[in-house]
């Protein structure tokens, strides 16, 4: 789940911030426009983030029902190819025509299997310290 993004403290310091410029609005009047400017995008912040809440609601709504229809739809899907299935049978070229594949045999190797249990006469192997040894 991602992280949610916290703007309590924000909102609080500009809550109080705005709150200490209203109680004091004579000592700092060449600032009461940026006040109201404030004050405005406190309260469009705040509808915004209400706005965005509701759309995370949403949108786990839709994606549960997104989920519910994508299960239901390759039930039926399966349940109608099953039919296909059954009125042109396994083996019928017709079937390439709805994305299936028609059962064409079974391909034979052209190999013998090895037999089990065999093993070879003479092993293939040689020691790392005979080769790494010399004599004088």
């Amino acid at each position: 789940m991602a992280r949610d993004p916290k703007y309590g403290v924000t909102l609080n310091g500009w809550e109080r911030l705005l709150a200490a410029f209203e109680a004091n609005a004579d000592d700092f009047p060449q600032l009461e426009t940026y006040r109201v400017q404030l004050a405005a995008m406190l309260g469009e912040l705040q509808g915004t983030a209400a706005q965005q809440a509701a759309l995370a609601a949403s949108k786990q709504a839709k994606s549960k029902h997104l989920r519910s229809l994508l299960v239901e739809g390759r039930k039926l899907a399966n349940f109608m190819r099953s039919g296909v299935r059954r009125r042109y049978g396994d083996d019928s070229e017709k079937l390439v025509e709805f994305g299936l594949l028609p059962f064409r045999g079974r391909h034979r190797s052209t190999e013998e299997p090895p037999v089990v249990g065999e093993v070879d006469a003479a092993p293939t192997t040689t020691s790392p310290s005979a080769s790494t040894e010399t004599k004088p």
